[in-house]
């Protein structure tokens, strides 16, 4: 299948019959082949209803613009639908921020020059100079933007011009507080890796806690980031179990596998439009 033909409904309305149909009939009718097609109510009478629903575009017979219109006056309207439709060919345009761990940044510069993120990898942003080398290796701009004490906001203004255009930040364990202003420019377009399972060891040295707590698990989540700090939509987390035979720098090294690999599928499910967003809450059609 050419990615670069696909499109991706994705569908938030109140449920009730028909809905699978309305939308199926629609996209045969103007020539889109079905390719893929999840769906989840959380209720069965009375519930939301969420769908996300991958299409063919070669054969359609009008416009992006028509065939959205179309929808959303014949299809939407009727179901009271909120909707939107993203296009595999329109590459998202993402930026990293990161501070002077590498782990969870290396593994998204990888799986990017691997061709397994579909994404434009625009910039790395970083309140350090120390890995430039590594990130300009991969053929990838270096910024640097200190962030000095009372100044944030300075350095938060520089950033923002520079991610002008930018679809997606991603914090590859960027160790500064994100302003609300800042987080306000891009709603459910920053994603964050926390170093421990929400909600448990927020904080500094969340292995050490861990580990004089006697934990027999250790964890890491993704999750989209709101002003409430560490409490935004949840995306994907992930554990491994440790025991008393495991010391603090064992558990740093299970957390960090941890934190690259849940980060880097929340990252790609991002780009794949498999997330939807509902309160402070998240569908993943994974």
């Amino acid at each position: 299948m050419q990615t670069d033909t696909t499109a991706r409904l994705l569908i938030t309305c109140p449920d009730r019959p028909g809905i699978v149909a309305a939308v199926s009939n629609f996209l045969f009718n103007h020539g889109a082949n079905i390719t893929a097609l999840d769906q989840h109510s959380t209720d069965p009478e009375g519930g939301l209803f969420f769908m996300r629903l991958e299409f063919q575009t070669p054969h359609l017979d009008v416009s992006r613009e028509i065939l959205e219109k179309a929808f959303a006056e014949r299809v939407a309207a009727r179901f009271e639908m909120h909707w939107r439709i993203a296009y595999a060919a329109d590459l998202k345009k993402v930026a990293i921020l990161v501070s002077k761990y590498d782990h969870a940044l290396l593994e998204l510069l990888w799986r990017h020059s691997n061709l397994e993120l579909p994404c434009q990898l625009t910039q790395v942003i970083s309140n350090h100079p120390d890995l430039r080398p590594e990130v300009e290796r991969f053929g990838i701009p270096y910024h640097h933007v200190p962030v000095e004490k009372d100044r944030k906001e300075e350095a938060e203004a520089q950033m923002l011009q520079l991610l002008e255009d930018t679809d997606l930040v991603v914090l590859a364990r960027y160790m500064q507080i994100l302003t609300p202003q800042f987080v306000a420019r891009y709603p459910n377009r920053i994603i964050n890796i926390h170093h421990s399972f929400l909600p448990a060891f927020v904080g500094a040295n969340p292995y050490k806690q861990a580990y004089t707590r006697g934990v027999k698990i250790i964890g890491a989540t993704a999750h989209y980031v709101t002003e409430a700090l560490d409490e935004g939509p949840i995306i994907e987390q992930d554990v491994a179990r440790v025991s008393h035979r495991h010391d603090v720098a064992e558990l740093v090294r299970l957390g960090r596998d941890l934190e690259r690999n849940v980060l880097a599928r929340a990252v790609q499910w991002h780009l794949e439009d498999r997330i939807i967003v509902y309160g402070n809450k998240t569908v993943v059609f994974s």
